[in-house]
């Protein structure tokens, strides 16, 4: 394996171009960027974490339709709508997400929201996370999303480390909410969770990038994967490893590395 530290100026350098504001206008963030309220940031980001496969453009046009339903409104919608309301939300698609899928979410934040003021209670239930990293908080939102009556198939789009998933887009809406920087991009609105807790989000490009760089034994994108990474990227940055996913992604998307 590579010596990680003989990288750092590298993907230093790659993190100051990718984590700017410039990148916000064609990446799924910017749906919940378009919000100040915490609880609007919260449930717009889920969306756009939920639905981050596949062509970005998609994935933008797809999250805004949802958006606009809610009348660009989504905490009041969720917890204010009324059956009718939901009419609008029929024959939604977005690759294998479908209408089912949708309305479930609504149903789950509607029925979470009504016990807890913020979405990161369905992360950490307690006052302080103590887990090494995010694998036990992952675990537990999976289970707690699907603690009340739910659609079988609905399963396939909350990923959990249980099951070796790299959870790719649920690490990129946690480092949304958690990383605390002043660069525009990421909120830092959680406090819970630390920083240094977070996992690098592994998806096929990341993957393939960070084994050609050889810190990877293998281009799979899984937990044992994404877990392996954060822990060579703790040696760039003990406390904020999360930030060179903005590396990672960037050589793999914009500079096909």
């Amino acid at each position: 394996m590579a010596d990680i530290i003989e990288l750092k100026g590298f993907l230093d350098e790659k993190v100051k171009l990718y984590n700017r504001p410039s990148f916000i206008e064609k990446d799924p963030v910017c749906i919940p960027r378009a919000y100040t309220k915490l609880q609007d940031i919260e449930i717009s980001g889920l969306f756009a974490a939920v639905l981050a496969w596949g062509n970005r453009t998609s994935i933008i046009n797809s999250s805004n339709k949802i958006m606009g339903w809610m009348d660009h409104s989504p905490h009041d919608f969720i917890v204010n709508h009324e059956e009718t309301d939901l009419k609008r939300f029929l024959h939604f698609a977005h690759r294998t997400y479908n209408t089912t899928d949708l309305l479930y979410f609504i149903h789950f934040l509607s029925y979470h929201y009504s016990i807890h003021s913020s979405l990161e209670d369905a992360f950490v239930p307690d006052t302080i996370y103590k887990g090494v990293n995010v694998k036990e908080a992952l675990i537990h939102f999976h289970n707690y999303f699907f603690s009340i009556e739910h659609p079988e198939r609905t399963k396939k789009h909350i990923a959990t480390p249980a099951r070796n998933s790299a959870c790719k887009r649920l690490n990129m809406y946690l480092r949304w909410m958690v990383r605390k920087d002043k660069c525009g991009v990421d909120f830092g609105l959680w406090n819970k969770i630390k920083p240094a807790q977070l996992i690098c989000p592994l998806d096929v490009h990341v993957a393939r990038v960070a084994y050609r760089l050889d810190l990877l034994p293998t281009d799979k994108a899984d937990w044992k994967n994404a877990e392996y990474l954060t822990q060579l990227l703790k040696q760039l940055d003990a406390n904020d490893p999360a930030v060179y996913d903005y590396a990672l992604f960037g050589l793999g998307m914009a500079e096909r590395f």
